[in-house]
């Protein structure tokens, strides 16, 4: 199958400038990215299942602030939801009424159903990619990004930009303007990225794809996603 979507990354003033990020999940992508954003300049709140008080540390070392999920999203101009996907639902109904206007949500999630998340009807009778399911869970539309990056690379192998070896993400999102944005702060942590398509073409860089976890620029990030099949493997199914 062709894969016409990949485009050279042209970085714009959007994303560039210091934002009100939330962030909800402070697992390991979740908490290498507070850590990463803060240090870029971004104001960022950060929660969790546990509450704020489990933060401490966190917060100590970041200067992000500690919220419950209910408030991350607080004028927030861009929220990154990074929890199990079985948990999806059980976010507040409200979770973005205080967002600021034109918000971007980034969705980082993964369906494991064999050994953590079950059986999630939705995505398996209805054959959506796991992120337009997190979309409707979510009533936002969302960008799909660092699903498949080890977090321990947010930290480590950040390099400029035309550096040759380079680590290149791929971004999967409807709106042009918010996955721009998504790529210009991917950029702006270290990374290069590779448009992926729309959500819908989003089971290019679910588990198990040629993309999943690969360390490469973006040469081999486009190949690999060109070589993907929109069959969900055995074992990502319930």
């Amino acid at each position: 199958m062709p894969f016409p979507f990949a485009k050279a990354h042209r970085p714009t003033k959007q994303g560039a400038h210091p934002m009100k990020i939330g962030i909800i999940g402070a697992g390991h992508i979740g908490g290498n990215l507070t850590r990463r954003l803060t240090a870029l300049g971004h104001d960022v709140s950060v929660a969790n299942s546990r509450g704020p008080e489990t933060l401490s540390e966190l917060a100590a070392e970041t200067g992000a602030t500690p919220v419950r999920a209910g408030e991350a999203a607080a004028g927030a101009e861009l929220v990154v939801v990074t929890i199990p996907l079985k948990n999806i639902p059980d976010l507040p109904d409200d979770l973005f009424a205080g967002a600021a206007e034109g918000f971007v949500v980034i969705d980082t999630n993964n369906y494991y159903p064999r050994n953590r998340d079950g059986r999630i009807a939705g995505i398996e009778d209805e054959g959506i990619t796991e992120s337009r399911w997190v979309e409707r869970r979510l009533g936002h539309p969302v960008v799909k990004a660092f699903n498949g990056t080890y977090a321990q690379d947010i930290l480590d192998r950040p390099l400029p930009a035309g550096d040759p070896d380079r680590l290149a993400l791929p971004v999967a999102g409807d709106d042009p303007a918010a996955k721009q944005l998504v790529r210009d702060l991917i950029d702006a942590l270290g990374f290069d990225t590779v448009d992926s398509g729309t959500i819908d073409e989003s089971w290019r860089q679910q588990p198990d794809t040629p993309v999943y976890g690969l360390r490469a620029g973006v040469e081999a990030v486009t190949k690999a996603l060109a070589e993907a099949s929109p069959e969900r493997p055995a074992d990502f199914r319930g």
